[in-house]
């Protein structure tokens, strides 16, 4: 029902903190991605973290323990990767990409090119955020998308085939993704197919990251399937940029044809057709022959047997850019998605006055609401022997008192430091101190620490409505509008089995 899955007697540590602690533990000669470019993309991008280490036990949460249920892609009994669908404590849907132990025997090796490719940050990616080296496993973490990939609606379509412009869009957008790949140092792109291509929750078009990292140490990325290799692949067991230009050319005749065409079948489609007759014909002439001459031409010329001959990525994006014809035209409407699930109808029944305050986004009425209620949850969460009253106990209560007055004055920075110092100690736990802290994190600009620590109050006191609805207050200062609508219900729904009883 909620965030947090668990609780713990002594003070938890919260997912960032756990990232934090094995980087330092574990790969203190890797810096995270910080340059301007990065962090600039990461903002257009909708907030996408800075690549880092996950702890096992955080993806295993996250995917049910890897439940078949949420398989959401695999390659074939010799394939030494699945990929699950999965969702983190702090609400983020994820796609985890789970390798064979074989595939890479030396971690260390592993967790270098997970690190190359977690550098890059762009929107046209779906952008790698961390992996997971934890014994025999081998993860990978990235950007979820949840509007399915380009085979599925290219050529497993249910309520609508792609009309041509967005199939223009697709072709674009992809090319600009391995544009940016190539000019950031990552010019190899393993296996590009429409299942590499995917669609985000505006349906714009995603290059999956994974095809950015070698399947393993040795780079053998086509082991499974050789009838979709390029021609000097079989010749030499290498990729190149000039592989990758190759394989962009069957994804253009995928584009035009409607049809997943091998690459070894590729140059016999284009040799002495007529375009007309290689259109897919679930377009019923909607296209522009024009358009579509230049797309045939430029797949021919991808598609040379000779790899000198084949055009480079900026010539990719020269060649389709002119060609885009409704660039105000959403991708969604595109696509006939919704842009958005619909976020669930507010509770029907009156909010109590935390509810109320909460759904309004009133920090101020919070703020008195946690005054006026000062301790009373708290009641029965720590029982204290006479031999615990130490001089730490003591020094930690009175490190309470004045956060209580700095909270109650509304000096906010002031709260968090005495909060801190009452929470670090870790001998006594109180929800309603992780409250009156995630509130001050919230008054001070700081949404993330502040549902961080709404989910540790959960944690001491699951059934705690001000747990959820302080979560709820935070997921919305982070845009995460659906989310906090469910959070806001879930604490509206305890508050009534709590007035039941």
């Amino acid at each position: 029902m909620g965030t947090c899955s668990s609780c713990f007697k002594k003070k938890p540590r919260s997912e960032k903190d756990n990232i934090n602690h094995n980087n330092t533990h574990n790969h203190h000669h890797h810096q995270s991605p910080s340059n301007g470019k990065a962090a600039a993309f990461a903002g257009d991008n909708g907030g996408v973290p800075v690549f880092s280490e996950y702890s096992l036990t955080d993806l295993k949460a996250a995917t049910n323990n890897f439940s078949s249920d949420v398989i959401v892609s695999e390659s074939g009994e010799k394939a030494p990767n699945v990929v699950y669908k999965g969702r983190l404590q702090n609400r983020r849907w994820i796609a985890v990409k789970k390798f064979s132990k074989m595939a890479w025997p030396d971690p260390k090796q592993f967790a270098d090119e997970a690190w190359g490719v977690g550098k890059l940050r762009h929107n046209r990616v779906a952008n790698l955020i961390g992996y997971c080296c934890d014994g025999d496993e081998r993860l990978l973490v990235a950007e979820y998308m949840p509007n399915d990939t380009l085979a599925k609606h290219l050529f497993h379509w249910e309520n609508q085939t792609i009309e041509w412009a967005m199939r223009l869009r697709v072709a674009l957008c992809i090319a600009e993704a391995l544009d940016y790949c190539s000019t950031e140092g990552r010019p190899l792109y393993h296996d590009l197919n429409a299942y590499r291509v995917l669609f985000d929750e505006n349906g714009d078009p995603r290059l999956s990251c994974f095809g950015l990292m070698k399947n393993s140490r040795d780079g053998k990325s086509y082991s499974t399937n050789l009838a979709y290799t390029p021609p000097e692949y079989l010749r030499n067991g290498r990729v190149t940029p000039e592989s990758v230009s190759f394989s962009f050319g069957t994804v253009l005749l995928d584009l035009l044809s409607g049809k997943h065409i091998p690459p070894s079948h590729a140059l016999e489609m284009i040799r002495g057709k007529n375009i007309l007759f290689l259109m897919d014909s679930h377009l019923e002439g909607n296209f522009s022959a024009e358009e579509a001459t230049v797309v045939f031409d430029l797949a021919s010329r991808c598609l040379q047997y000779e790899p000198r001959e084949r055009p480079n990525t900026k010539d990719l994006v020269s060649t389709l850019a002119p060609l885009q014809n409704k660039p105000d035209v959403p991708s969604y409407q595109m696509l006939g998605i919704l842009k958005h699930e619909e976020a669930p109808a507010t509770p029907p029944h009156p909010l109590s006055p935390m509810g109320d305050a909460c759904s309004r986004m009133d920090l101020t009425a919070i703020h008195q609401i946690l005054v006026m209620t000062h301790y009373k949850e708290d009641e029965g969460t720590n029982e204290l022997s006479f031999q615990e009253w130490t001089q730490q106990m003591r020094d930690m209560l009175e490190a309470r008192k004045r956060g209580d007055l700095a909270f109650r004055d509304k000096d906010f920075r002031t709260a968090i430091d005495c909060y801190s110092q009452f929470i670090d100690v870790g001998t006594m736990i109180s929800p309603t101190v992780y409250a009156r802290r995630s509130l001050c994190h919230l008054m001070c600009d700081q949404p993330d620490a502040a549902l961080r620590d709404a989910m540790q109050a959960q944690c001491v006191y699951p059934d705690w409505s001000t747990a959820f609805y302080m979560q709820a207050v935070a997921l919305a200062k982070l845009d995460m509008h659906k989310d906090a609508v469910d959070m806001l219900n879930e604490a509206a729904t305890l508050e009534d089995k709590k007035r039941a009883k």
